[in-house]
């Protein structure tokens, strides 16, 4: 498995402004060295009901896939479920007291922990008994009853890393050598670049994306770009917005837009309302 990886997803907690109320907080963990080629980060969501305060909890679309625990759910069996990749942007008022602790993985090295294509997964979530068998609650309970994040996250790495030692199942390799390629080039590719590089045919690639993933490298390379994107508009405060857009092939300011805009849900200068934009 490859390392190389310089892809870190965001979202948009992290970075929208003005920061969450003391009752909605959201935060990011690394994982163990062992296991950064498989997973981007542990988080952890929580809210406390309000009438006054009811935020707008937004998931943006980051080439990942998810195992969630929902520390709040009424049985151990519908506590852990799957959430696929996501192509856009999903915005949810928070009503009711949350507490979830999530597993985020890189969409092309999940398969030997999810035993099957992520694809399987982009319908709605699927609770990890379906996907596991009955064994699997006992890890649901534990990660209910424990007592805080720090030992969550030491009861996941144990058991994630015991996956990895009992099972055979590999990722498509093809697949993962096509993500490298996204990733070197922040998304800024085409699927017949993919193609030549990886000498295979487009046809094939396609086949493989769709397969494994349930989207096309078009629109994966796509997710990344946004997120490369997105990432350096959040870093840098007085750069100017259409200097870094065109940085990225976007060389029309209404494309760019409405691009960011599907993606995210808010306009640029929205979303980083705390930026300087010159545009």
């Amino acid at each position: 498995m490859s390392t190389l990886r310089n892809y870190v997803p965001i979202q948009a907690p992290t970075i929208e402004n003005p920061p969450p109320d003391s009752s909605y907080t959201y935060h990011e963990h690394l994982p163990s060295p062992p296991l950064t080629p498989y997973v981007a980060c542990y988080w952890t969501l929580n809210y406390q009901a309000s009438l006054l305060q009811q935020p707008l909890h937004r998931i943006l679309p980051d080439g990942c896939v998810d195992i969630i625990f929902n520390l709040k759910a009424p049985a151990a069996s519908t506590s852990g479920f799957i959430a696929g990749l996501m192509s856009s942007y999903e915005a949810m008022r928070l009503t009711q007291d949350q507490s979830l602790f999530g597993i985020r993985f890189f969409a092309e090295s999940v398969r030997p922990f999810i035993h099957y294509p992520a694809s399987d997964f982009r319908e709605g979530p699927v609770f990890l008994e379906e996907a596991w068998g009955l064994n699997v609650n006992r890890l649901n309970e534990e990660m209910v009853t424990a007592l805080d994040s720090a030992h969550r996250m030491d009861l996941v790495e144990r058991f994630l890393m015991g996956v990895l030692g009992q099972n055979n199942v590999r990722s498509e390799p093809l697949l993962e050598h096509g993500m490298q390629y996204l990733y070197a080039a922040k998304g800024r590719i085409t699927v017949r670049a993919l193609a030549e590089k990886l000498n295979y045919s487009e046809r094939n690639i396609r086949r493989i994306f769709q397969k494994e993933l349930g989207v096309s490298p078009k629109v994966m390379a796509e997710i990344i770009r946004f997120q490369y994107l997105l990432k350096e508009l959040h870093q840098a405060r007085l750069t100017r917005f259409p200097d870094i857009a065109a940085q990225y092939g976007y060389y029309d300011q209404p494309h760019f837009i409405n691009s960011f805009r599907r993606l995210y849900g808010m306009s640029p200068k929205q979303a980083l309302s705390d930026r300087s934009w010159n545009s």
